[in-house]
């Protein structure tokens, strides 16, 4: 497999300045000293970072081989470790959400059977995006952004609130997270307008219009319902776009500043987030019977107490109510307590080799809208989950983000798996010819030829 940068626009204006091969080696050759020089330093100290690239890259090319050889790893290591976080999230699921479930006089089994179900249709609709050539979603970019910006007013309209959170609609006595969906929606469409604007990207009135102010309405109708997480990880989502499309640097920058500012604002502005903030920078209470740490910290003696191995499978005490809902958004600690340091490191471990097969799945790809679309996946899954990690061993203050796959959440899941659905169709076609599993849909690349054997009439 050749990999290319994955900020390609500038690569290939550095590579454009560089001479020739031949008249470099001329050169070389004129000059005897300069080759004995290059000689002795080729057989001296070699930097610890090239030996690190170096090894990392005949790893994956003794795992994957190479032209019709292509045994497809990279797409079975994506597959595999997804399976393993969505089966681990649900029977942690099980676990954290029971005892809470039989106090409430329902069944202990209530949250896992409909995380069990959101599960089962998201793993489809995996399987299903990973058959279609990826090209064929451009279709979807404007509808899906228009559905997400809908959806999102519906739910300041409409929808119902939890925890002072308003961002559920409810349909039947399912509900749904319209946010979850944006991220998706938006990922795409930034990789659809960014590949279109390619070539006009280094100028800042090209990266602005229309990104910046479509970009920006879906973070102010998700902060105007009150959810600051689930803004940043949006925000994460558009730099991620802008910078695998190969935007100038200096506009993060400016973009950097601007994002610090406003969050700022909307710390400053809520007494709630600066009690969490204060409480988490001085450990102590931010006002009489308020305690904004009482989830931090009992999620950290939960890990504390789980030691090498965990207490059992099932056994975890903190979840009797000292971690309210803790099947949500500090499931990592029950995982923690229950399986230990061995479980967590086991879930760590999945996410690294998620990471790591999306990252080959994107430095592949010389499609600029491909590109985009899946380093933008990539940034949105691998961040969310360590900012929420990050939370539940306390390196930064309560934010509320779900573990991606793992913690409970029917919307969250089912958008994460087709997220990695859009990541398999990609590196679906990175395997060889004769092991490619088939594909369902066909469309025809403009200017290219069509991906079926049929003719059009």
């Amino acid at each position: 497999m050749v990999s290319t940068p994955t900020r390609a626009p500038a690569a290939k204006q550095r590579g454009a300045t560089r001479p020739p091969a031949s008249s470099r080696t001329a050169k070389a050759a004129g000059s005897k000293p300069k080759v004995q020089a290059s000689g002795r330093a080729g057989k001296g100290h070699v930097p610890p970072l090239a030996k690190l690239r170096s090894g990392y890259r005949s790893f994956w090319a003794k795992l994957e081989g190479t032209g019709k050889s292509r045994n497809g790893s990279t797409y079975y290591l994506i597959l595999g470790s997804t399976l393993a976080l969505t089966a681990i999230g649900i029977m942690m699921v099980l676990s954290a959400s029971s005892v809470e479930a039989i106090a409430a006089g329902e069944s202990p089994y209530t949250a896992a059977l409909k995380q069990g179900m959101f599960a089962a249709i998201g793993v489809f609709l995996m399987f299903v995006l990973s058959r279609v050539n990826v090209v064929w979603l451009k279709r979807l970019a404007w509808p899906g952004i228009a559905g997400a910006y809908v959806l999102l007013v519906l739910v300041l309209l409409i929808g119902t609130s939890t925890n002072g959170n308003q961002n559920w609609i409810e349909f039947g006595g399912i509900t749904f997270q319209p946010s979850e969906a944006a991220k998706l929606a938006l990922a795409l469409w930034m990789a659809t307008v960014l590949a279109v604007k390619a070539k006009l990207l280094h100028r800042w009135q090209h990266v602005v219009v229309p990104v910046l102010p479509i970009a920006a309405g879906i973070i102010g109708l998700v902060l105007a319902g009150n959810d600051l997480g689930t803004g940043m990880i949006i925000m994460m989502i558009m730099a991620a776009a802008l910078f695998f499309a190969g935007v100038p640097l200096y506009m993060f920058g400016i973009a950097a500043l601007v994002a610090v500012a406003g969050a700022g604002f909307m710390a400053v502005t809520s007494s709630n987030r600066m009690c969490r903030i204060t409480s988490w920078w001085t450990g102590n209470s931010c006002g009489e019977g308020i305690d904004a740490n009482y989830q931090s910290t009992n999620g950290l003696y939960g890990l504390a107490s789980g030691g090498w191995l965990g207490v059992g499978l099932g056994q975890s005490r903190q979840k009797y109510s000292w971690i309210p809902e803790a099947h949500n958004d500090f499931i990592f600690a029950i995982i923690g307590e229950e399986l230990g340091l061995v479980g967590t490191v086991v879930v760590l471990i999945l996410f690294a080799i998620l990471g790591a097969a999306i990252y080959r799945v994107v430095v592949a790809q010389e499609d600029l809208f491909h590109r985009v679309l899946a380093g933008t996946i990539m940034v949105w899954l691998l961040g969310q989950a360590t900012v929420n990690m990050s939370v539940v061993t306390g390196l930064v203050p309560v934010i509320g983000v779900p573990l991606p796959f793992i913690s409970y959440g029917g919307s969250a899941l089912l958008m994460s798996l087709c997220a990695v659905g859009v990541v398999l169709s990609l590196a679906r076609a990175q395997m060889a010819p004769s092991v490619q599993p088939k594909r369902m849909l066909k469309f025809r690349t403009k200017g290219g030829r069509p991906h079926s054997t049929r003719k059009r009439k």
